[in-house]
């Protein structure tokens, strides 16, 4: 399969955010019609550029995968298509959801990160559903239920909280800025 591209970039030995980070900058040097292409190691790229493609209007052509990397192809929309960024309204500190887990609350932790990233550090009890997967995993969640949604730096779990949102979730919180900085307890399984 032959697929025409017009700028590729490489994210090899990048992980979130900054494949998105590049591609938002490479696609706006392309013409509307134009393809990108996206090289990246990095698994979370799956969910996270498909994610971002769609919640700004550009079209997630698909993935293909060869040696460990994936190919990624984004056709760039026209100015009618784009739609603004906008970020999930409801967000939680670290410190805030790490001031419940202290005081003993019945926190529900949802961790959007992919299963190798969670095991080598996830809050203790945190459920593990990588975001590519969130959707078709639903029946796992109440939807009656509270989630505190994290990830690696804010912007996966941004996307899951839209996703969740969408799909009739109405107590869902993005935990700002997740993983990176979180100094509360953490737990392995490695």
């Amino acid at each position: 399969m032959n697929i025409r591209v017009d700028k590729t970039i490489h994210c090899e030995g990048l992980s979130c955010p900054m494949p998105v980070v590049r591609t938002k900058k490479a696609i706006e040097e392309l013409a509307p019609g134009q393809v990108l292409e996206v090289v990246a190691t990095d698994r979370g790229s799956l969910a996270d550029l498909k994610g971002w493609a769609q919640r700004v209007g550009h079209q997630y052509l698909g993935v293909k995968e060869e040696g460990g990397k994936f190919h990624h192809y984004i056709r760039r929309a026209s100015a009618e298509e784009e739609k603004p960024e906008t970020l999930f309204p409801h967000t939680a500190s670290n410190e805030e959801l790490a001031q419940k887990l202290a005081a003993g609350e019945a926190v529900k932790v949802l961790d959007v990160r992919e299963p190798a990233e969670y095991a080598f550090g996830h809050i203790p009890g945190a459920i593990n559903i990588p975001l590519g997967e969130l959707e078709e995993r639903l029946a796992e969640l109440d939807p009656n239920e509270t989630y505190f949604v994290i990830c690696r730096t804010g912007n996966r779990s941004d996307l899951a909280c839209q996703l969740l949102a969408e799909k009739g979730f109405a107590r869902v919180k993005n935990v700002l800025p997740g993983m990176s900085k979180w100094e509360g307890p953490v737990e392995t399984r490695v």
